[in-house]
């Protein structure tokens, strides 16, 4: 199985930009902590992040030719980006969406995602963890293909 772990706007400053919101973590952590745990369980793991709308679509649309599933951190473009939802829409890769925090508990504005509408499911709130959660969803999910 190959995955493509998306990571959006400013998620390069994870472990120094609000790190009560975010948590301590960089953003390095999380890639490895992710790809270490896929190849124990035989998944392939290709990190990607970007600040640019365009790249992420870029990466969205590259990941149908290789990945069985995508898992997305989008940042700030959930809330605004219909470009990322009809890409994740026209590639048909499953797609899970993941926010280190509990958006729903936040400013209103987080409240609303572009995208939970063409993923396969949320994990919200857990933090640096819910990465691998998102792991383990996609890894259980395949097995049922």
């Amino acid at each position: 199985m190959n995955i493509q772990l998306i990571h959006g706007p400013n998620l390069n400053l994870l472990g120094v930009r609000e790190p009560e919101v975010y948590g301590y973590d960089t953003l390095d952590d999380i890639n490895a902590s992710v790809v270490q745990e896929g190849e124990k369980l035989g998944v392939t793991v290709r990190a990607f992040q970007s600040n640019g709308e365009g790249a992420l679509i870029d990466a969205i649309h590259e990941a149908r030719t290789w990945a069985d599933y995508i898992i997305i951190n989008p940042g700030a473009y959930t809330h605004t980006s219909i470009a990322l939802r009809d890409a994740i829409a026209g590639v048909e890769v499953p797609t899970i969406e993941v926010h280190l925090s509990n958006v729903h508990a936040r400013e209103e504005f987080r409240h609303h995602s572009y995208l939970s509408p063409v993923t396969l499911g949320q994990v919200i709130g857990f933090g640096a963890s819910g990465y691998i959660m998102a792991l383990h969803g996609a890894v259980a999910k395949g097995k049922q293909s």
